[in-house]
Order: structure tokens, then sequence, then C-alpha cells
């Protein structure tokens, strides 16, 4: 294990050489969440950099086309978690020969389950560092999954495990400032860098809002609010529906769309109906990101966000790169995103607060088409996939600079140690 001394890293303009990097998570696509998306974000710049990137992975079971630079695991299910798997630790360690013929400069780890444990042992064994990316605010997250657990215990719990983790690493990735922030907060000592994940491409390019909107069975002129995300607890999404229930008043025919799965659709479904308002809400499931989701942004007149526990909040750029105006609570992650004016306006924990803010836009159409403006705008000069990439890139080679650094001081003290005649060294 490469301890590196220092606790923070400046990353510095350098010439960079082509490097081959291992990703390891818990997580990929077919499973769809913000960590697949992130990696597959990530591996695709790097790779158009000229850079080797290689990922294991769970196998879930279901067909997929997977290129060659996937290695997939079998896994265990989950009882808890039936979306997710949990990777054989023993059936990845068979590929160690296989992997120490790589030649990797560096393991980067992206979820705290098997493939903590997994990318520590695969880097000790092959003598490179091991850095891992805090993707998810498990103090806000755990005791949603964990129900019989206390709250403040699954909170402690949740602090105690990412603290004991990310200072086994010889650096972390937090995807925001603020998510940094609370990790220093945990007492996490080890060299951090804040690298978020930046938009690819394709979530610039045009799409054909009224299309989906055709195909869904939305009039063109219906007033459209959107979120897109995980369905889970703690997006709170919930939040979303009481505002809703109150905007009716002033905008009868409002229609909230939810695109996304997850644990929390039956209990959404059932507040809709119970607070009447099953008519104004529309879960649609997972979109394809490379034909429709750009579609589906597009279409909405207003991205609505709630969630409190997000590490970055991507879905919020990606609706800003298609120009959609976002009204959003700025919390952890998101308050690094959104700025007041720059393509968003950023309400309070209060749902009148927040309906208010939506009926604004919905009644001032030109305010929204300049917000949408310069959502893009933004978007395009702050939030690059290449630009985050590069960044990651240079990270890597101070990691692994400071720490060829750190053994070949360690070697020289040792050498140092071995020469000295024996009356210095009783000295």
């Amino acid at each position: 294990m490469h301890k590196l001394i220092i606790h923070s890293m400046t990353i510095k303009s350098m010439t960079m050489k082509k490097m081959k990097i291992l990703f390891i998570s818990d997580v990929y696509f077919p499973r769809i969440n913000g960590v697949s998306t992130s990696i597959n974000t990530f591996v695709k710049q790097m790779q158009s950099l000229g850079h080797e990137v290689h990922l294991i992975a769970p196998d879930y079971d279901v067909a997929t086309q997977d290129e060659a630079w996937i290695k997939r695991i079998p896994a265990r299910s989950i009882y808890f978690d039936p979306e997710d798997k949990l990777m054989k630790y023993g059936e990845a360690m068979k590929l160690l020969p296989e992997l120490a013929q790589e030649k990797y400069d560096i393991v980067h780890v992206h979820t705290p389950f098997v493939a903590h444990y997994l990318g520590l042992k695969i880097a000790a064994e092959l003598n490179i560092p091991c850095i891992e990316t805090y993707h998810t605010f498990f103090e806000d997250y755990l005791h949603h999954y964990l129900p019989w657990v206390p709250t403040f215990m699954a909170r402690g719990l949740a602090r105690m495990i990412s603290k004991r983790q990310c200072n086994t690493m010889d650096a972390i990735v937090a995807p925001s400032n603020p998510m940094l922030d609370v990790l220093r907060g945990y007492g996490v000592k080890v060299a951090a860098e804040v690298i978020p994940t930046g938009l690819q491409e394709s979530s610039f390019k045009e799409a054909d809002g009224k299309a989906f909107r055709l195909k869904h069975g939305i009039a063109l002129d219906r007033p459209m609010l959107l979120y897109v995300g995980r369905v889970a607890f703690e997006k709170n999404i919930d939040f979303l529906l009481w505002m809703v229930k109150i905007l009716c008043e002033e905008c009868p025919d409002i229609l909230l769309v939810v695109t996304g799965e997850g644990p929390a659709e039956t209990s959404l479904h059932k507040l809709a109906k119970t607070i009447s308002i099953e008519k104004h809400v529309k879960f649609i499931g997972y979109l394809d990101r490379e034909t429709e989701l750009n579609a589906c942004y597009e279409s909405a007149d207003i991205f609505v966000f709630a969630s409190k526990s997000e590490t970055q909040g991507l879905v919020l750029l990606e609706a800003m790169a298609q120009g959609t105006p976002v009204v959003a609570i700025a919390e952890l992650g998101t308050a690094s995103i959104l700025i007041e004016g720059q393509g968003a306006l950023i309400s309070g924990e209060n749902t009148l607060e927040f309906a208010e803010k939506v009926h604004e836009l919905l009644i001032y159409p030109e305010q929204r088409f300049e917000l949408g403006k310069r959502a893009k705008q933004y978007a395009l000069a702050k939030w690059t996939a290449k630009l985050q990439a590069e960044r990651m890139i240079k990270f890597y080679s101070n990691i692994t600079n400071s720490t060829s650094l750190v053994e070949q001081y360690a070697q020289h003290q040792e050498s140092t140690a071995l020469h000295q005649p024996a009356s210095a060294k009783v000295l």
C-alpha cells in the first residue's frame, strides 16, 4: 500500500504520458445510475485522449454487448436491493495473473463494497497506487435501505466506514467541494482532489422534444415539469409531488414527468393517489441514453430537482445542455453546480417557495427561454467531459509521481542505513 505523506494535492500542468488505468466498480451498465454514467463518461474521454482503461464490474446475468475493455465477474444477488449485485471476490482474484501482465499505472475504485477491497488487494499485488471516487453520500442514504437500524446509528456507521475506507487509499476524488468538506469532517486525511463528471458531446446534440411528447401522449401545449434519475427515497421526489399539488391551484393542467425506476415507485404512486394528483404525474421508467434522453430533457419546460444527497447532480447539467431551465434545491453536490440565474432558480426546502419559482417561469415564457439559453452556455463553458478527464489524468500522474518519489526516498534511506558504519548506526 502506497500511503502518501501529503494531505492535499494541487494539479500541476505537465507533459502527460499515456497511462494504463484499471477501474473497478460494483455497478455498471446495464445497471443505470450516476456511477455507471460517470464511469462511462470518463472511460470514453480517456480513451479519446489516447489512454487505455479497463473495467472490472459485476455480471448481471443478462445479455450485454460489452466492449473488450470490460471484464465481467460472477456476482451474487442482494436480497434488500434487487437492482444490484455483489461481485464474488474469489472469482475476481482469479484474474490476477492476467492483470499482472497488463502493466497498469493505477487502480481507480468507484464503489465501497467488494470493489473497494478488491482494488486495494490488486493494487498491493501489482505494487501500484490505488485511489477511489466517493460517488455516494452514504450518510444520507444507508438508513433508507437498512430501515431496521435506527437512523442515528446508520448515519454513524456510514461516517465510520467512509472515514476508514478513504484513509486506506493513496488518494480520493470527490465530485464536489461540499462532498470533500464532508469527508474532511469525517477525518479523512489522504490526498484529495475535486473532479466532477463532465458532459459528453452527445449531451449537447439537438433533439426533438415535440416528437417525444407525441410519443408519450403529452400535449404540445401542456406545461411539463421533468425529473430524471433513480426513483429512490433519498432523491426527495415526494417533495416534488407535494409541490405539484400546490401548483395545481394556479396551473390546473401541470404535468410532472418522472423518468427512471427504483424502490420508491410504489410509495410515490400511492402518494399521488392520496393527494389526488394522479392525472398530474406520469411515470415513464428508464429511457435509452443514446436515443431518447436528450429529447426528454428538451421536451420539458422546466427541470425540477429536490434531492439533498447528491455528491454532484449530473442530471442538472444534462438538462441545462438541452437548454432546459432548472428549479432545484441547492445542497451538498448540487450547490457546487447551481448558480442563481445561470440556467437555474434556487429554492429552499419549502414546497410553496419552490412552486412559486416554477410558476414564475411558466407564466413568463421570455424569462424561461432566456434562463434556458444561459443554462446551455453555462454547461458548455464549465462542464465538458474532456476538461474533467484531462484533470483526472493529471491527478493520476501526480499520484503515481508522488508514490514513486516516496518509494525512491525509502529505498535511499534503506541503502544509506546499510552502508553506514556501525558506530554511526549506534549514534
